[in-house]
């Protein structure tokens, strides 16, 4: 399969446009998503002056009229695509996303399907502030009928957009805005990341780090660390929340013995949770040591850059999770 270098704004400009000009039931909405903003970090740039503005449609800011406009869309044999500019904003459409799109094929008793993609980024590192800069996934994961995902690299970006317009049910992606601008080799033509698969993108035998989004990149830099100190680290990319590829984790698991979850969002009740209490359940007897969480502070972001970095999970932190797993 050949391949291209672009960056993660790319690759999802050029995986919507593939979609508008295959695919007639496509179509974009959201906030400042016409040209000539081509939204705020330009990933539907050039779509509307390509495709038309029926097609890449401006909404005004309500993120309740953007996602139940989406679901009834998708009610009638749409395939809309929403964008909720900052995942911040999610909160502000949780009653349509959570009561509406999340449950009309269970209400329903599988009659209607809501085939809708929600997307949008979510920052951390900007200095953005507590309200535009708070990973929202947890909230979203207890939310039976959802899916979700998380990117890492621009190839998965595309490939978990592709699988996603495609799905019958309602998926909600959300996009590190911090890897945005990072380049990556991304396959031409059709590709898609199957839907609950993760991405082995270290081998290792001594830990195994899960996590995802901007800190795979971390865990990475962790583990080439404590290489120099003869700790030899897994990591996995989950790349889907829900559904999470429970078989490859508890697979690496069982053979490092010894895991370490982690993740940008406050610690409380998130996501990591999940994943530690499933390994506890079904590796009980293999572990050799507890499951360590790294995460972000249990605290709204702060805005000054010296506070965020110290809210969000550094190399340093992933280092001494490591090290307190394996007892050194």
């Amino acid at each position: 399969m050949s391949e291209q270098k672009m960056s993660m704004v790319e690759a999802l400009n050029s995986t919507l446009d593939h979609a508008l000009a295959t695919d007639p039931d496509v179509f974009l909405l959201g906030e400042d998503i016409q040209d000539p903003a081509g939204g705020s970090f330009k990933v539907t740039a050039g779509l509307s002056t390509k495709h038309g503005r029926d097609r890449v449609r401006e909404t005004p800011i309500s993120e309740q009229a953007i996602i139940g406009a989406a679901i009834g869309a998708a009610m009638l044999g749409a395939k809309p695509i929403a964008e909720i500019m900052i995942a911040d904003f999610h909160l502000v459409a949780l009653d349509q996303l959570g009561n509406h799109a999340a449950k009309l094929r269970y209400m329903s008793g599988g009659r209607t399907t809501v085939p809708m993609v929600v997307r949008g980024f979510f920052t951390g590192g900007f200095n953005f502030a507590a309200q535009h800069s708070q990973s929202v996934e947890a909230l979203l994961a207890h939310l039976p009928g959802l899916k979700i995902a998380i990117p890492s690299t621009p190839a998965d970006a595309k490939g978990i957009l592709s699988t996603a317009i495609d799905d019958p049910d309602p998926v909600v992606i959300l996009e590190p805005a911090a890897l945005y601008g990072v380049p990556g080799q991304v396959p031409t033509g059709e590709y898609k990341v199957p839907l609950g698969s993760a991405n082995v993108v270290r081998e290792g035998s001594d830990v195994t780090i899960i996590t995802y989004g901007v800190q795979v990149g971390v865990a990475q830099a962790a583990a080439q660390e404590l290489e120099g100190d003869g700790i030899n680290v897994e990591v996995i990319d989950l790349r889907w929340l829900v559904p999470w590829d429970e078989a490859t984790v508890i697979e690496s698991v069982r053979k490092t013995t010894k895991a370490v979850v982690l993740h940008q969002a406050v610690k409380r009740g998130g996501f990591g949770a999940e994943i530690a209490a499933t390994l506890q359940d079904e590796l009980w007897g293999t572990l050799t040591a507890p499951v360590i969480r790294v995460a972000g502070a249990n605290t709204p972001v702060p805005f000054a850059a010296e506070l965020e970095t110290q809210h969000m999970p550094q190399v340093a932190d992933v280092v001494a999770g490591v090290r307190r797993a394996v007892g050194k």
